[in-house]
This record gives C-alpha cells, sequence and structure tokens, in this order.
C-alpha cells in the first residue's frame, strides 16, 4: 500500500536532548528511603527536598532542577545543552534563607534587597478574610534554589555528567554515585518472572532511553534478552567463589550517528548496578518486576557502549550512568534494533492524521512496531504542572483505544512507572485509569501503573513528536 503524505517521515531532528530527572528516584537516592511515588503526600516530600514548588517541576520554562544540565533554546522550541561553565555547585551557605521575621510594611522589603518592588512576578494572590495573602518570586540574589544551571554537589553527581575539576594529577577514578555502591543483583531476578515488565526510570534523566527500551520490548519481547530466560549465548552464569551465581549479559548495539553513538559492536556487562548504601535499592533504571533486572543492565550495557569511545572506560563495569541524561528516543530504538528511525512531527499534521499514524502500526490495537512520542518542553496555554504530562518527556506509545466507538485515544507508558495522583493536577482529554474494558491489551502488562490515554486533539496539542524504528 501506498503511504500517504501524513505517513510520510520528516527531516530527522539536527539534536535532540529529550529527558527530564525522575523526582522520586532522585528524591529516594538523596534520602535513603522508599516513598510511596503513588501518593499524594509524596508530593510533599518531592517539593520540599528539591526546594521547588511541586507544580514547577514538570516544566522547563520554570528552570526546573528536573531538567539539570539542559535550557530552552532561544525560541523555546526546544532543549539544549547548557555549558560545563555555567554550571554552579550551589554550598550550604548558598541555600541559607534570609530571616523575614521584622517585616512589617512592604516597604521594609527594600531593606532585604528588593528594590524595585514593580518589577517582582506574583506568583499567587488570594484574598481570604479581609488578608490579601500573595506569594512572590524574589530574584535569585536574595535567596538561591536548585535549578537546572545551580545544584548542590550531591545531586550534580547523582544526576547529571557534570563533575568538578580535581586537584592535583590523580588518576581518573571510576565513577559511583553518592550514596552508593556498585552490588551484584544476580540474586533479585525469578526464572517465573512475568514476560510482559515495564521498565523505569531511575535517578538521572534518560527517559529518552527507557521509554525506547519499553517500545521496544511491548512491539517485539523477543528482542529484548529477558535475564529470567533460559541461559543462552547472549545469557550466561559463571561461578565465583564469593557468589552462588553472577549472570552476565551481551547484547548487540548499532551505530545510528550523532549525539550518544558508538561503533556497532556486542556489549557484555555483568550485574554490578548501582545500589543506595542505606536502603539498598536500585537508583537507577529498574524493572516493575521485582524479580527481572534486564532493564538495569540494558541501562548499564548502554553507558558502557557510549563510553567506549575512551580507552580509559571500554572494559568498565562501572560505566558513569549519569551519561545518558538526555537524548533521541527515536534513534535509541534504532540503536537497540538495526531498523530505521522515522520522525513525525505533530505541528504539520492533523490530529486525525497522527492518530492514523499510530493506527498504521498498530494490529488489535497494540503497536507491532515500536513507537515513541515526546513532549514540547514547555507548554505556553497550560504548563505543565504534574507527573503525567511532563515537559520535553520521551513517552512509549503502546496503541489506541475508542472505548464504545466515541471519544479516540492513543495508549501511552510513561517512563517514571506513575501517573499523578487523584487531585493533584489535571488535564482535559486525560484518562489516567485504564482498565481492560478501556483497552484490553492492557491486560498484558504485569504493572498498569503509568499507563494512560489521552485524546488525540490533547496529543497534538501537548507532543512535539513522535518516532517508529522499523
Amino acid at each position: 500500500m501506498t503511504a500517504t503524505k501524513s505517513e510520510q517521515p520528516d527531516t530527522p531532528p539536527k539534536h535532540l536532548h529529550v529527558g527530564a530527572i525522575n523526582p522520586f528516584a532522585l528524591v529516594e537516592a538523596i534520602l535513603g528511603r522508599k516513598l510511596d511515588w503513588k501518593s499524594a503526600s509524596t508530593s510533599r516530600i518531592v517539593a520540599t527536598i528539591l526546594q521547588t514548588d511541586y507544580d514547577e517541576l514538570f516544566d522547563m520554562s520554570f528552570h526546573s532542577i528536573l531538567f539539570a544540565g539542559l535550557k530552552l533554546n532561544d525560541r523555546e522550541e526546544a532543549a539544549e545543552p547548557i555549558d560545563s561553565k555555567d554550571i554552579h555547585t550551589l554550598t550550604e551557605r548558598d541555600l541559607l534563607t534570609p530571616d523575614f521575621s521584622r517585616i512589617r510594611k512592604l516597604s521594609d522589603l527594600g531593606h532585604m534587597g528588593l528594590k524595585d518592588l514593580g518589577a517582582i512576578r506574583v506568583k499567587h494572590a488570594v484574598m481570604s478574610n479581609g488578608n490579601l495573602r500573595m506569594t512572590l518570586e524574589p530574584p535569585r540574589s536574595l535567596g538561591k534554589t536548585l535549578s537546572n544551571s545551580e545544584m548542590t554537589a550531591l545531586i550534580r553527581d547523582l544526576a547529571t555528567p557534570y563533575r568538578s575539576e580535581g586537584k592535583g594529577s590523580g588518576e581518573k577514578k571510576e565513577w559511583t554515585p553518592p550514596n552508593g555502591i556498585w552490588a551484584d543483583i544476580s540474586s533479585l531476578y525469578r526464572q517465573d518472572a512475568t514476560k510482559f515488565n515495564n521498565p523505569v526510570q531511575g535517578a538521572t534523566g534518560n527517559s529518552w532511553l527507557i521509554a525506547a527500551l519499553m517500545s521496544v520490548a511491548w512491539s517485539d519481547p523477543s528482542s529484548i534478552t529477558h535475564c529470567n530466560q533460559t541461559p543462552t549465548a547472549s545469557f550466561s552464569f559463571k561461578k565465583d567463589k564469593d557468589m552462588d551465581e553472577s549472570c552476565t549479559l551481551s547484547i548487540k548495539l548499532y551505530s545510528k550517528g550523532g549525539h550518544l553513538d558508538a561503533p556497532t559492536q556486542t556489549v557484555t556487562v555483568n550485574a554490578q548496578v548501582p545500589l543506595n548504601t542505606s536502603s539498598e535499592m536500585v537508583m537507577y533504571a529498574r524493572s516493575s518486576d521485582e524479580g527481572e533486572i534486564w532493564p538495569c543492565l540494558y541501562e548499564k550495557a548502554f553507558a558502557k557502549w557510549i563510553s567506549s569511545s575512551s580507552s580509559s572506560e571500554t572494559s568498565s563495569e562501572h560505566p558513569d550512568l549519569t551519561i545518558l541524561s538526555h537524548g533521541d528516543p527515536v534513534k535509541a530504538m534504532a540503536q537497540l534494533t538495526d531498523k530505521t528511525p522515522e520522525y513525525f512531527l505533530t505541528s504539520s499534521r492533523r490530529e486525525q492524521d497522527l492518530l492514523g499514524l499510530v493506527r498504521s502500526h498498530c494490529v488489535n490495537l497494540r503497536t507491532i512496531y515500536p513507537l515513541v512520542a515526546y513532549t514540547h518542553p514547555t507548554f505556553s496555554n497550560n504548563r505543565f504542572r504534574g507527573a503525567t504530562l511532563v515537559g520535553n518527556m520521551a513517552y512509549s506509545v503502546l496503541g489506541w483505544a475508542a472505548p464504545q466507538e466515541r471519544k479516540q485515544y492513543i495508549i501511552l507508558r510513561h517512563p517514571w512507572g506513575v501517573c499523578e495522583p487523584d487531585g493533584l493536577t489535571s488535564y482535559s482529554g486525560l484518562v489516567t485509569k485504564v482498565d481492560t474494558k478501556f483497552w484490553p491489551p492492557v491486560e498484558l502488562l504485569d504493572a498498569k501503573s503509568g499507563v494512560f490515554a489521552i485524546e488525540t486533539g490533547a496529543f497534538r496539542e501537548v507532543f512535539s513528536g513522535m518516532g517508529v524504528a522499523k
């Protein structure tokens, strides 16, 4: 069948820097304790630890710490890396909060450094019981907080590839994240682990890779080597005097050129990944099924592969996972499968064209080719204010639905593995509870969390583009 005009791919973007840090995994890594990602109360913990109002974490226009190392370009249409010289490390002194207890009238604010009150942005204002309550946004010189370019050394080393220049001429040490230790997780896998388990993003901004992994695994499960399968040439066990069984995984990754790429080669990794020293939880990519470890090992293999351009990193079993902090989700699917990446921009297509594009890659409501979508970095009409729809984020496209043959939806899966708890934020055209009556293929997933449906009109407004590898 001849492809329609709407199905013809667009010219590949020159650079895609898609990615946002998972705030739940990041805060867990900082605190060394497990959080309930589905609880509304967790949002207050996240906002406190990351020193940012919760509704300003998810849009790049607020310079959120979740986009550490990225900034909006001049046209505010795409993300681009921040130069390393513009990344600043905050000290405890920088984060001290000024004392406003003696302020009695607005003119007193001048003594605190707020000279031009008329130019200060009002974030919230409400009249209550005869009192006008306002929240102001002071200049950063008055009190610094975490941002995309200013962060603590802990967060910088946990979530970004930016490192402080060491003094002296000592040798470069292998990377280990703060509060972490490399440990073998072979014992975590189970032979009876479910087939369709979901990769979940960890404490760095590689949603582009996690979404690509999920899309490939969902559309063609046989293309992913699962650690719970019978040992083969690509997955084997080795006896070690200090361990009962230690697994290794070998995968072939394919060069597609550009940023975050390396020559085509087979990469072998062992099952050592960073665990938090306090909670003993996996800090970076993990599976929705605690009995499966393949997402951890794929992330490690990808980082080891990208690092192979440096001879000192080629054989390292402790690659720096933060080098994957932002990238191209469409190209990643091609790197995993050796297929051709095709890009489709939403701005040049009608909503029915976008739905038709998804449907053309589906059988029985489910994608049979790996398909991803990525959002705009900022959303001018109604900025990204919650954890379901996040700016500059990659999502797996799982299929489409038309429940009761009324509205038509595109089915997506969030790489964080969760959707916004009820009552925090809401978007029109979004369904965050997808069951088998709404979309029957959801029954195949071991964890339904993070799967949601979006009407095609809302999809076109929020998402910048889609891509397929075939």
